[in-house]
């Protein structure tokens, strides 16, 4: 069966932050509290000392704002707090990342090999950070500034994959459309092809492009992700508009791995693929 993991819809990004991420916010916040009390500091004098307002300091005692490192590091060494806030950057961070997304990057850094095609827009794991920025710029509803940062940063996180060794082999099959489609400027799809073409020149790395002019296309059901772990079952991940979904059941697995191996096999090859991308940069 499916798994439930990251499946969500409705206000699913409001959730998505909430889950696991609140309670890692909360406890800092009251660490943080703790310590300024215990140097009998207001709140207004702590914000003055380390270059925050008495708000921002409210906030992320409170657990309603994730605070940067620099407000930790800053905080730590202005309470004396010998590296104790400062300790906690790490978790910090990740609690800035939607449950979906730290579900995803923990199955990617287990993985041995990630298969992905991507519809709309170039796949998560290949976006510059200005070309991810600019698509959740255009999201709508509209984000706010802050969430729009947290969700750049939890995809830029996930590029950690390419810095892996053993290298995991990843493959990606792109529509040709996206080449063209200039989200975020034609400057932004000119670096987005360039980050194309460095990555396609790894060795772990194939990415083909899908033609548009194909008559036959065995992806018309959407985007598809597989995920090979190095000790488990192959996961599937699929995404559409608010609503993700991990996949587990065999049969199911099955099915999407047939239908990755056809779209790979009607897409241009890795060779042909990064040539059209360099033609398509040349003309851009």
């Amino acid at each position: 069966m499916a798994t439930g993991a990251g499946q969500t819809g409705g206000n699913a990004e409001e959730r998505d932050w909430e889950e696991g991420g609140d309670d890692i916010l909360k406890t800092v916040g009251r660490q943080i509290k703790l310590w300024r009390e215990r140097a009998g500091l207001t709140q207004a004098e702590l914000g003055a000392r380390i270059g925050y307002s008495e708000e921002q300091v409210s906030s992320v005692e409170r657990g309603r704002r994730s605070p940067k490192p620099e407000f930790l590091d800053a905080a730590d060494e202005a309470l004396g707090a010998g590296g104790m806030l400062a300790t906690f950057k790490v978790d910090v961070e990740r609690a800035r990342y939607p449950k979906g997304v730290r579900d995803l990057t923990r199955l990617e850094a287990e993985s041995v090999a990630v298969n992905a095609y991507g519809t709309h827009n170039i796949p998560g794991l290949l976006q510059t950070q200005e070309y991810t920025e600019a698509l959740y710029r255009m999201r709508r509803p509209l984000l706010d500034d802050e969430t729009i940062e947290r969700y750049v940063a939890a995809r830029m996180a996930r590029l950690e994959i390419f810095k892996r060794w053993p290298a995991p082999i990843l493959s990606f099959v792109l529509e040709e459309v996206t080449l063209t489609r200039p989200l975020g400027g034609r400057i932004v799809l000119r670096g987005q092809l360039q980050r194309l073409l460095e990555l396609g020149a790894l060795r772990n790395v194939e990415i083909q492009v899908m033609p548009t002019s194909l008559e036959d296309h065995a992806g018309m059901g959407g985007e598809i992700t597989l995920l090979e772990p190095k000790h488990g079952p192959t996961v599937g991940h699929v995404a559409v508009q608010s609503y993700v979904r991990l996949i587990s059941d065999r049969n199911e697995i099955r099915t999407l791995q047939a239908r990755y191996g056809i779209i790979r096999a009607q897409a241009l090859t890795p060779r042909e693929s990064l040539a059209h991308i360099e033609k398509v940069l040349g003309e851009t």
